[in-house]
Order: structure tokens, then sequence, then C-alpha cells
């Protein structure tokens, strides 16, 4: 007769299960605590945010001071817009080279191509802002300073060698058969890229568009440096007006952080799936 598996069989994998979801569970609150206090202490007044921070608003503390400062004080929608404009172009400049780029270095062999992409393995590994004097001496000499077109430049060169580096591996995993399939219907490579390896790799396009964009949303060190004039600030830099010496106006930092949040939530609700299968891929071959 087969023999039974032991109680204690049993229990072991359920055990490591339940301690895996339980430790899952514990990130996931670690993770979402800070972004809960923002938005909890934006709807209260200022001596509820410090008689105690971990309340819920309520009818006693509840207030839209914060709000009401933001929208009187500042130009909030003129922030945002910059910050939306220098996001998305950023974002379509680098899916597009990145990903022309890594289809040349996975798809053909030349001559120099492995110091190429040492070159961009190089520039993941040196930060930028190492180069910020230099960076500003040129958009100087191009007279690009106070301008949104210096900081879509700069975090697209940030950008790439990551982008390059995901998308040349997912597509270095495409089946040649694919491609030389359509090569044998008469598809040229364009064609190719695009309607063929492009849908295939669209978890990695996820990945590499929230990676990206989420540093050039919350960066503060460039536009500080490149554009700092009212017309070019990005939402992060406008709020440190509320931001003083002596004294912050913590109602009005915590509305308008409470405001730059909800872009980064929405578009990682939006590719959160396609965002998994990206970080996943390979993990069980």
């Amino acid at each position: 007769m087969p023999a039974r598996p032991s109680r204690s069989g049993r229990s072991a994998p359920r055990f490591s299960r339940v301690f895996v979801h339980l430790t899952l569970l514990g990130y996931l609150l670690l993770a979402l605590l800070p972004v809960l206090l923002v938005l909890m202490n934006s709807f209260k007044s200022r001596d509820a945010i410090f008689n105690d921070p971990l309340a819920w608003p309520t009818a006693e503390t509840f207030s839209l001071i914060g709000y009401t400062k933001v929208m009187a004080r500042s130009d909030v929608w003129l922030y945002f817009q910059n910050s939306f404009v220098v996001t998305t172009a950023s974002l379509f400049f680098i899916l597009l080279f990145g990903a022309m780029a890594a289809w040349g270095l996975s798809e053909y062999r030349f001559a120099g191509g492995r110091w190429l992409r040492f070159f961009f393995a190089f520039g993941i590994m040196v930060p930028i802002r190492l180069g910020t004097v230099s960076i500003l001496q040129t958009m100087v000499s191009l007279h690009l300073v106070n301008t949104l077109t210096a900081l879509v430049l700069v975090y697209v060169a940030q950008g790439l060698p990551l982008a390059i580096m995901i998308l040349s591996e997912f597509m270095a995993q495409v089946p040649g058969e694919l491609k030389d399939a359509a090569r044998c219907d008469g598809v040229d490579e364009f064609r190719i890229f695009l309607l063929v390896v492009l849908p295939l790799i669209r978890p990695a396009i996820a990945t590499v568009a929230v990676f990206t964009m989420v540093p050039v949303w919350n960066d503060l060190w460039f536009p500080l440096v490149l554009a700092p004039s009212d017309k070019t600030q990005t939402i992060t830099l406008g709020i440190q007006q509320f931001v003083g010496q002596y004294a912050t106006d913590w109602n009005a930092v915590l509305a308008s952080l409470a405001l730059a949040i909800v872009p980064v939530v929405g578009l990682y609700a939006l590719f959160s799936r396609q965002l998994i299968r990206g970080i996943t891929a390979g993990a069980v071959k």
C-alpha cells in the first residue's frame, strides 16, 4: 500500500506559505504607511497633525486648509503641467531610442558591439549628478537654462542606459523563428521591430516606463539647477516654497505631496500587471 504523507510533511509547506504571505503583508504595510500618513494628515488641521499624526481625520480635525493654501499661494497647475510635459517627453524618447538601440544590439553582430554594451552598463553605474557642473555649462552655452528642454535632455540621457540593458535582454529572448518567418514573407526590418518584437516585450516596456517615470517625476536636483524659474518649476520644486528655514507650512506641504503622489500611483495601477510580468520574467525558467 502507498505510504500516506505525514501530518508534519503537509504542515511544513502550509507554514512556509503562511510565513511568505505574512512577510509580504508586512512589507506592503511598511511601503504604504508613509503614503497613507501623507494622505491622512493632508486633510487635518495643523494642531491635529502635531497632536496625533497617526489618527484618522474626524469631524473635529478635518480641514482643507492645506489644499486651499496650495491653490491660492502657488501656481500648482502650472507645476503639474511642467512635470507632466517633462515626464511624458522623457518617457517617449527613452522608450523610443532605448528600444531602437536595444534592437540593434540584440539582433545584429558588429565590431565594437561588446564595448558598446559596456559603455551603456557604465552609464548605469556612474550617477549622472556627478556631471552637474559640466551639464550646467553645456546648457548655458546652448541657451537652454530655465527651459523644459534642458530637463528632458538630461532625463533621456539618464534613463537610456537602463532602458537599453533591460530591453536588449528581453529582445534577445524573442524566438528567431518568428523574425525569420516574417523576413521570408517579405516584411522589412522596421516592421519586424514594430509589429513582431515590440508587442512581445510589453512587460519589459512597462517595467522601463515605471522605473523611469518615478525618478523623473520625483527629481528635485536638476529642476533646481537647470530650471528654477517660476514658469519652469516642476511639482517637486514648487513644493519647496512652503518649506522655510525657520517655519514650515505643513498643511500646504502635505497637501502638495498628496497631489504629487496621485500620478505615480495611477501609473503604477495602470501598468501593475505588465510590471509584475516584466520583473518576474525568467524567474521560473
